[in-house]
């Protein structure tokens, strides 16, 4: 968790794949390569961006097999250097298609961090927001402290304070009542995995957020860059949920706040499905139901 965020979890998989490729000898390349990439891989399971970030690396090197170790050494450094700045420029990409659909003059909520500490930088959910602001809207946002690992409260808070955007930080179980209250204008989160269909894994929480959103009637986006978008997977239900300790739970800032050997579960992640996203936002465009056809539509886009 030192690094999380689905796009920063990505561009680290490619800088790891380009120090593996710097520290591995030049008659163990091949095998040391292999065990690089399987070691990254085993690391987090519900961020697909991981994935498609070795994925990417992989083919690279396996179209440079042959050549000097030194040059794929190299090309390798770019293409990890080259991922990054990408991410920045997808980030605000983002940003100018979601910032259309914030509303001027209300409060936006978004849970966990979606910001620059989750990507490469300026943020997806978080990005939709700095570019509202950037395009003259005066909007607020209300951050959910967001259990067990606190990321809203330790991390968004803390990013917006330093943009100087208005931010109210709450308890996860206080949204419902915000969102009843006809302040809040939309939810904008990110995503760690978004499936075929349209359903989409994030933070755990979301999918509560989600559905009070839409008993409120307010408008649930959720934006992230296409490499999020897993299509092979037809439906959230294969999403695989990552798991985390148990003493997340139990413990608050390294003190005992429950009972010993409590069971305890502690999933990091769950699937909002697709009936409450009213739109994803991507660095192509915003994507609508049916989101089997409106994603594909958008990976195909040039």
């Amino acid at each position: 968790m030192v690094i999380r965020g689905a796009p920063a979890i990505g561009v680290a998989a490619a800088m790891g794949v380009a120090l593996g490729a710097l520290q591995a000898g030049e008659a163990d390349f091949d095998a040391h390569m292999d065990t690089v990439c399987a070691a990254l891989a085993a690391t987090r399971p519900t961020a697909v961006n991981l994935f498609w970030a070795i994925d990417r690396m992989r083919r690279l090197y396996q179209g440079l097999r042959g050549k000097p170790v030194e040059e794929i050494r190299a090309a390798l450094v770019r293409e990890a250097v080259l991922m990054l700045e990408e991410d920045i420029a997808i980030c605000r990409a983002i940003g100018r298609h979601g910032a259309n659909l914030v509303p001027d003059g209300k409060t936006a909520l978004t849970h966990c961090n979606a910001g620059a500490l989750a990507t490469a930088g300026y943020g997806t959910a978080l990005g939709v927001f700095r570019a509202a602001i950037e395009a003259g809207k005066r909007i607020d946002v209300i951050a959910d402290e967001t259990r067990p690992f606190l990321q809203g409260a330790r991390l968004t808070a803390w990013e917006l304070q330093r943009d100087g955007i208005p931010c109210t930080l709450i308890t996860d179980n206080m949204a419902g009542h915000f969102l009843k209250s006809g302040r809040i204008g939309c939810v904008v989160v990110g995503a760690d995995r978004i499936a075929a269909n349209g359903d989409v894994a994030n933070k755990i929480g979301t999918y509560s957020v989600a559905v009070l959103a839409r008993e409120n009637h307010v408008p649930f986006y959720v934006a992230a860059p296409i490499s999020t978008l897993d299509l092979s997977l037809p439906s959230g239900e294969s999403i695989p949920i990552e798991q985390r300790a148990a003493s997340e739970v139990t413990r608050f800032f390294g003190r005992q706040i429950a009972p010993d050997n409590i069971a305890v579960e502690n999933p990091a992640f769950d699937v909002t499905p697709a009936r409450y996203v009213d739109a994803i936002i991507t660095e192509r465009g915003v994507a609508r139901a049916p989101y089997d056809l409106s994603l594909r539509e958008l990976i195909l886009r040039t």
